[in-house]
């Protein structure tokens, strides 16, 4: 007789599963067994044999999330649930009472060995696997079953069913087969990171777009690609690697044993083969032991995960040892001297060499994938330096030992893609081009620069998502993060953030822009030099000076365009300013940077740029300078002693005694660096009826510092400060972003400013 379906139906309803779904305590277990599918759950009580009534006793071996033993609780008078790791079980039993499931025993043995005493149950159901099962003999009454998986070297196992008779158990068939595996995206879904819509979205778009449909989700959800495939490792019960944890060890010929071909469909690369056993990486999280057979059918395979793109870098890495060789020979066919004005590495005019461009693109992938903000490229008495920016310091990039003549054939591919004269190396060249990995869009800003020792090339990577951070989103202070929406709601004025290059300025403008895109109300202008980001429902125009159209042509042009909100890239020139101003005063909203350092400066440099000071008072709203401080990663932070040189610094007077301030201890979140990302540190000024008599008059730049501190100037020491004591940075970022006379608390008069 059959398990009746719609009870079981019933059961599964009345228990929620994503109840039982947890990314973190579950490490170690797999999870497709402990977490299993309800529609695995449906099968599995369909193949017993007999029905599951009210006055049974059934037990469950290998218990896991409690998911299965939650649902047999519907079906059976009492169950047993068996777990051998403690906090597992400890973990279900809150769930249990969190649901107010009473006729739950949960047990913490480990049913290979012998079990405690238990009643006698008239069902076991054993979804681990075990080496036998006569350590179960005890817990089950004559005549009562086993039902226990078989084959346990994959998530599709056989279901196998025992009867006890007398003191022994007999196997009596085969019920079936089980199939435990999720796919990576009901992974997602029973993350928290998606759901069933947006899975039915993307599959719509990946079919169209010919795109894997984990790319499609990534690129929808915004998930931060590394703690994604993080996640679906330690749930597919795969171990998660870098590529830089990789590359070392590469040993390239076990790659060319291999058809390329398959191995790009496969998704698979073997990497090495050591004591017999072949580590294999792929980025394919549901990839299966038949696919990994394929590769070594006499030999054990062991399979790590890694990310998309940190498969391309390690692809590219055994690519260049596989062309540089032929590169080599080929280049010396012609050439013998480093020294050769032929930058080109090829015998033809303008033909590029697979291998320099191959490196090219080995870079790009390396500087995605530590998502650096600019690639340097420096030589230095024929040696190549390749340095990447990340979170605003410059690291090497050791993997690309290049010959002077090898670094001046990649300088003219880099100037072939971003269209610049390969002939020129006389004079500096500013260039773009674009890029696309995986469905994301790069824009690259290539300038090249002549130096003693040869050009030197700095490319700016710009990702290009239609989206950009929100206000929420940026790190600032909850009250400054709210005045600085509330001048986004003004009906005119002019808003300007200031700072010098580097200091997040334009990420800080374009944070507003994408909070006014999201509000759709208004509608929002730009005119910038270059677009540093696509935004989504932004009308955004690039100056195009070499045919006369600049920042104040499109000032102009834009009024008459009826827009309520209008950003300037940058305020450069007495016509943008004048423009930005009368813009403001014809009811517009008006968001523009200015290269200088602190906001009272920002004065300063209007009343340089020739504004009146009439003019000035009547339009500006407020004045946001900032710096950007490496942010301490959440995963490692803990409380660190405060360096004594820079309290005495901060607090010339001794510091409070509740002070604290916190480091990262480095993890494989952060790269072990202890920072992750970067965070805005700022000084606001909103101008109030004081600062604008104060502006009119137009007093000293130090009388006006003062006045703007009375009128409660937030300055970059508080800000800073406040970062501090939340754990956001580490202390040691001050002396970075302040100068030594901003460190200490500002005085006047023997009166004390902000503490």
């Amino acid at each position: 007789m059959k398990q009746p379906c719609a009870r079981v139906k019933q059961a599964l309803a009345d228990v929620p599963r994503q109840h039982f779904i947890t990314s973190t305590d579950m490490d170690g277990l797999v999870s497709g067994h402990s977490i299993p599918r309800s529609e695995t759950v449906s099968h599995l009580l369909g193949l017993l044999p007999q029905a599951i009534d009210a006055g049974q006793t059934i037990m469950h071996v290998g218990g896991g999330s409690g998911y299965l033993a939650a649902v047999l609780a519907r079906l059976a008078g009492r169950v047993i649930y068996v777990e051998r790791n403690a906090q597992v079980a400890d973990k279900a039993r809150q769930r249990f009472d969190a649901l107010a499931i009473t006729n739950i025993d949960v047990v913490v043995a480990d049913a290979a060995a012998p079990l405690p005493a238990l009643p006698a149950c008239q069902l076991v159901i054993c979804t681990t696997f075990l080496p036998g099962l006569q350590a179960l003999l005890p817990v089950v009454c004559q005549a009562g079953h086993i039902a226990c998986l078989e084959d346990g070297g994959g998530a599709v196992s056989r279901l196998a069913l025992f009867v006890r008779q007398q003191q022994r158990l007999k196997r009596v068939s085969t019920l079936g087969w089980i199939d435990f595996s999720r796919k990576a995206e009901h992974i997602l879904i029973d993350l928290g990171m998606i759901d069933e819509q947006q899975l039915r979205q993307a599959r719509v778009e990946a079919a169209a777009s010919h795109r894997r449909l984990l790319d499609v989700l990534r690129q929808q959800q915004q998930l931060e690609e590394k703690d994604m495939y993080r996640a679906l490792a330690r749930q597919q019960g795969l171990q998660f690697v870098a590529a830089d944890e990789i590359l070392p060890g590469l040993q390239p010929a076990l790659f060319r044993r291999f058809s390329r071909t398959f191995l790009d469909q496969s998704r698979m690369i073997p990497v090495t083969a050591d004591a017999g056993m072949l580590t294999v990486i792929t980025d394919d999280p549901d990839v299966s032991r038949e696919q990994l057979q394929q590769l070594a059918t006499h030999q054990p395979v062991t399979c790590q995960l890694v990310t998309p793109t940190d498969f391309r870098r390690i692809w590219s890495a055994l690519d260049l040892t596989a062309v540089k060789p032929a590169a080599e020979r080929h280049a010396g066919a012609g050439q013998d001297s480093d020294d050769s004005d032929d930058l080109l590495a090829g015998d033809k005019g303008r033909e590029i060499s697979p291998y320099l461009v191959s490196v090219y693109e080995a870079m790009l992938l390396d500087a995605i994938s530590e998502k650096a903000s600019d690639i340097h490229i420096e030589q230095y008495n024929g040696k190549a330096r390749i340095r990447l920016r990340v979170d605003g310091d410059l690291h090497d990039l050791a993997n690309y030992p290049l010959s002077a003549r090898e670094l001046r054939g990649v300088i003219n591919v880099i100037k072939l893609r971003a269209e610049l004269n390969i002939a020129e190396r006389r004079l500096p060249q500013g260039g773009r081009t674009r890029l696309k990995l995986g469905g994301n869009g790069y824009d690259l800003r290539v300038q090249t620069q002549p130096s003693l020792h040869g050009e030197h090339v700095v490319i700016r990577l710009l990702p290009q998502t239609g989206r950009a951070m929100t206000v929420a989103e940026l790190g600032m202070a909850p009250v400054i993060a709210a005045r600085y929406q509330r001048l986004l709601a003004n009906p005119a004025g002019l808003v300007l953030v200031v700072g010098p290059t580097g200091s997040g300025k334009s990420t800080t403008l374009y944070a507003g822009l994408q909070t006014l895109a999201d509000d759709a109300r208004r509608k929002v202008i730009t005119v910038e030099d270059p677009i540093e980001y696509s935004i989504d429902n932004v009308q955004q125009t690039r100056v195009r000076n070499d045919i006369g159209f600049g920042f104040a042509d499109a000032m102009r042009a834009f009024v008459r365009e009826d827009p309520d909100v209008i950003m300037v890239g940058e305020i450069r020139d007495q016509e943008t300013a004048l423009e930005a101003i009368r813009a403001s005063q014809t009811g517009h909203v008006v968001l523009s940077t200015l290269h200088c350092n602190d906001a009272v400066d920002a004065l300063q440099r209007l009343y340089d740029l020739g504004i009146h000071p009439n003019s000035i008072a009547g339009e500006l709203m407020a004045v946001i300078a900032q710096r950007l401080a490496k942010r301490i990663c959440e995963f490692c932070r803990r409380p660190a002693t405060a360096d004594a040189a820079i309290l005495a610094e901060l607090f010339p007077h001794g510091a409070p005694d509740d002070f604290r301030c916190f480091v990262g201890a480095g993890c494989e979140k952060c790269n072990q660096r202890g920072t992750r990302g970067r965070v805005a540190v700022v000084e606001f000024m909103e101008v109030n009826s004081d600062i604008r008599n104060s502006i009119s008059s137009r007093p000293p730049i130090g009388e006006l510092r003062w006045q703007a501190l009375d009128a409660g100037l937030v300055t970059m020491r508080d800000s800073a400060l406040d970062h501090v004591i939340q754990g956001v940075i580490p202390l040691t970022e001050l002396p970075r972003i302040l100068p030594r006379e901003r460190m200490a608390p500002e005085i006047r008069g023997g009166r004390r400013g902000s503490v």
